[in-house]
């Protein structure tokens, strides 16, 4: 495969703090990495510099490129103009590389529909996180790049759109990095992992193969180095006796065994310290001591925003050990049921009963409660030096240490701090507080993937009840023994695991999309005026006819070539094999194309024929 850019030699330090140290690796054609690592390792930066935005630290590192190589950079947060519309945004973004003028504007187009953006003349400031995201990386594909660079792409989608980003970048015929620390979208889409930490002895682990691969070899080498790391130290405990001797004692001993021994004891220190240096959440949420069986009862709960049915009949009992994973399309009235349960807003109808005196922590994916002005030390809810956490006072330093923050960022504003970190201060302070029921509204965002692991253990350890947003399929499966699916329009489906949920939001989005068909239609006949004559002659033709009795043979024939070839493509000759795997995933998803359109002839066709009898 051709090389597209060599990352050579780089460093990158913030206030004297390295985040990565001489960091050397390609990126070659039909890459798809996933890049990971704790927070603050600096895998944004490493981003930046390969987009040419900031430079690495002038130590000879360089990044070099292909020749007229195109690298399109879609960042974790957007600085887009609020007063600009979309198409306003992917037109700016396409006219920074050479096009021709017809390509520039098919490139315009074919991004827009890709996205599906609803109405291209809104201005950015209207959207949602979701769709702003969707601008992004809109922004980022309308330069027909060579190399995409993407920083937490999956941030603030539904899972409807992860699911089509997934498929998106499976089938894509450019290369890219991106940051994510959903594992199972990384599984999914990544065939190379390159993790950032101090923990391995050049600062970073680059494997080839998919995030599963990834693991197995990750756990080799940390295993050698651990038993390097003892190896070491069974020699340190022999090697400190001698030298304590005293000259005297080691008079007739060579001075080389002097240095060897001065040697194992520096060499010590090497291992130890990566062995140390990962990242964990040293302490747990507080429970209260309340035995009440009956924590939150719903019966027969219905909510109405105007015309729009959020819920009906809905029932939820709530009780300490309680693990319910809550999913849904941007929309679907998630939070809207989270106020329901705690009382912060009243239901149309049905009974809702509440524990007395219920002690409910809730995180707030924004992070609209931190100042970011505040020092780390500051921004900890603190009485002077000291946090009082299971009834006993800790020392802020201490406690920082916990989250594994260190030392030297106690005095730092927060805004210096990533996401992630900045995420984990709002852990820490939720970990200060008791509770009978814990509400996580996507505490994912941004943590890296030992945290992640560590805050599932502290969830799954809370003898109180907890309801997680989330769209981290992993954790959802990992932590709830049960998933609540909302459909948006009043249903709703309680799921063992995240598989089922996967059916019955694909049930929920085809029954929305023939709402909006049908919808659309009624629309177009009222336009039309509905009178017979104009039905007449909305009827089918001769043509029409045929090809509507030749339909259902012709999509029963591409499904079943469609199940033979997913058959092929789970066959272990083909799923190892890369090359082949990528060419039957592109048919694949031409096959799914084709059979969607016969699918939306077949019901154009019926609709119109219902019309004509």
């Amino acid at each position: 495969m051709a090389i597209l850019t060599n990352c050579q030699s780089l460093s990158k330090s913030y206030s004297s703090r390295p985040v990565f140290t001489d960091l050397t690796f390609g990126v070659e054609e039909g890459d798809r990495i996933g890049l990971i690592g704790p927070n603050g390792s600096g895998k944004s930066s490493l981003l930046k510099i390969i987009a040419g935005l900031i430079e690495p630290d002038g130590d000879g590192g360089e990044v070099v490129s292909r020749r007229n190589l195109r690298t399109a950079y879609a960042p974790q947060e957007d600085r887009f103009d609020p007063e600009k519309t979309v198409e306003e945004i992917v037109t700016e973004a396409a006219s920074a590389v050479r096009f021709e003028d017809h390509e520039r504007a098919a490139s315009i187009d074919s991004c827009l529909k890709l996205f599906k953006f609803p109405d291209r003349s809104q201005k950015v400031g209207a959207l949602s996180g979701g769709w702003r995201k969707k601008l992004a990386l809109a922004a980022g594909l309308s330069t027909g790049p060579d190399l995409l660079l993407l920083d937490e792409p999956t941030n603030h989608l539904d899972l409807e759109s992860i699911f089509w980003l997934e498929e998106y970048l499976q089938s894509a015929r450019f290369s890219f990095i991106l940051i994510s620390h959903d594992r199972a979208f990384l599984q999914n889409v990544s065939n190379r992992v390159i993790e950032l930490n101090p923990a391995y002895p050049q600062g970073y682990l680059n494997v080839s193969g998919d995030y599963q691969t990834f693991l197995t070899l990750k756990e080799e080498k940390l295993s050698e180095q651990k038993n390097l790391e003892k190896s070491l130290a069974s020699k340190v405990r022999r090697a400190i006796p001698w030298l304590s001797r005293g000259a005297r004692g080691r008079s007739t001993q060579s001075g080389a065994r002097i240095e060897e021994a001065g040697r194992v004891l520096e060499g010590l220190g090497f291992p130890k310290q990566r062995n140390r240096s990962r990242t964990a959440i040293d302490a747990g949420f507080q429970a209260s001591s309340r035995r009440t069986k009956e924590l939150i009862v719903a019966e027969s709960i219905s909510k109405s925003f105007g015309e729009r049915k959020l819920l009906k009949d809905f029932d939820c009992l709530v009780t300490p050990g309680t693990r319910l994973g809550l999913v849904g399309r941007n929309g679907s009235g998630k939070t809207t049921l989270l106020k329901l349960l705690i009382g912060e807003l009243s239901p149309d109808g049905g009974k809702m009963k509440r524990a007395e005196d219920l002690k409910v922590v809730w995180f707030e994916q924004d992070r609209s409660s931190l100042d970011l002005e505040k020092t780390l030390r500051d921004s900890f809810n603190h009485d002077g030096d000291y946090v009082v956490y299971g009834g006993s006072k800790v020392h802020v330093a201490t406690w920082a240490r916990r989250f594994a923050f260190k030392d030297e960022q106690l005095n730092m504003p927060i805004s210096y701090l990533s996401g992630g970190e900045q995420s984990k201060i709002l852990i820490a302070n939720l970990m200060l507080q008791v509770a009978d029921l814990l509400i996580l509204d996507e505490p994912t965002n941004d943590l890296d993937i030992e945290t992640l692991e560590t805050l599932e253990d502290c969830i799954s350890e809370f003898p109180g009840a907890v309801v997680l947003v989330s769209h981290d399929r992993m954790m959802l499966d990992t932590v709830s023994d049960e998933i609540l699916v909302l459909s948006g329009d009043g249903d709703y489906a309680y799921c063992a695991d995240f598989s089922q949920c996967e059916t019955v939001l694909a049930f929920y989005e085809d029954r929305r999309k023939r709402a909006e068909k049908e919808e659309k239609l009624s629309r177009q006949e009222k336009g039309s005026g509905g009178s017979r004559k104009g039905r007449e002659r909305a009827g089918l033709t001769a043509p029409e006819k045929r090809a509507l009795k030749d339909l259902p043979l012709k999509i029963e024939q591409a499904e079943g070539s469609l199940a033979e070839l997913q058959g092929k493509m789970a066959s272990p000759e083909i799923a190892s094999n890369f090359s082949k795997l990528e060419a039957l995933m592109q048919e694949e998803t031409r096959m799914k194309e084709e059979l969607e359109q016969l699918y939306e002839r077949w019901q154009a066709l019926e609709e119109k024929a219902s019309v004509e009898a």
